[in-house]
């Protein structure tokens, strides 16, 4: 699906802004999920909000919580050991959602890479990034690369999860040293060389 996608600060959103955010996630959040809950709380003043256009009409949208106002925290239980103790503060993503009309193309998926790509780029690219997920979304999380950690809760009423996502650390192959392969090649072009000349030299010897 192609569409436009903007992050912009709580002070940034205009009015009109706000009031599709805000539409969106309580038609997703509390409505079609039959969950009574208080969706507005006062995080969103701090948090980063992503939307996803199209025509210039919402369609899809999350908030990226910055690390010193998150407050779901990871017990680094999977984590790498190389995970420096200073990045159990880490950005979190929520509420996350697409219109039930423009599901299943995808966008989901694109939303999260900009948003994971944006935390990335503004935290550092080391430090992890925690969500609570619905659980029956975990496997579409997994795919992006989010661990999940400790065991599933309830939150609303809703079973959810807490995932996490490393960063992977690209093995190094070794290779196989130049020198040695540098050195074996010599000896074959030596023996090679041996055998011709042998070669000619019987020939030589055959002739006289």
């Amino acid at each position: 699906m192609t569409c436009e996608f903007s992050i912009k600060t709580f002070d940034e959103l205009t009015a009109v802004d706000l009031y599709h955010i805000l539409k969106a996630r309580s038609q997703v959040f509390v409505v079609e999920q039959n969950c009574a809950y208080q969706d507005m709380d006062e995080v969103d003043f701090d948090c980063l909000h992503l939307v996803a256009h199209k025509n210039e009409t919402l369609i899809g949208y999350c908030r990226i919580i910055p690390p010193e106002f998150n407050k779901l925290k990871s017990n680094l239980s999977v984590a790498d050991p190389a995970v420096k103790t200073n990045h159990t503060s880490m950005p979190a993503i929520g509420r996350v959602l697409v219109l039930s009309e423009h599901r299943g193309d995808g966008l989901a998926r694109q939303m999260m890479n900009q948003a994971i790509a944006h935390c990335r780029k503004k935290y550092g690219k080391k430090r992890p990034i925690i969500l609570s997920a619905q659980a029956y979304l975990l496997s579409f999380y997994e795919s992006l690369g989010f661990v999940p950690e400790g065991e599933h809760y309830l939150e609303d009423n809703i079973e959810h999860v807490k995932m996490v996502l490393y960063v992977v650390k690209k093995n190094k192959v070794k290779k196989e040293s130049t020198d040695t392969a540098t050195t074996t090649t010599k000896i074959l072009g030596f023996l090679l060389f041996i055998m011709a000349a042998l070669f000619i030299l019987g020939l030589l010897y055959l002739m006289i």
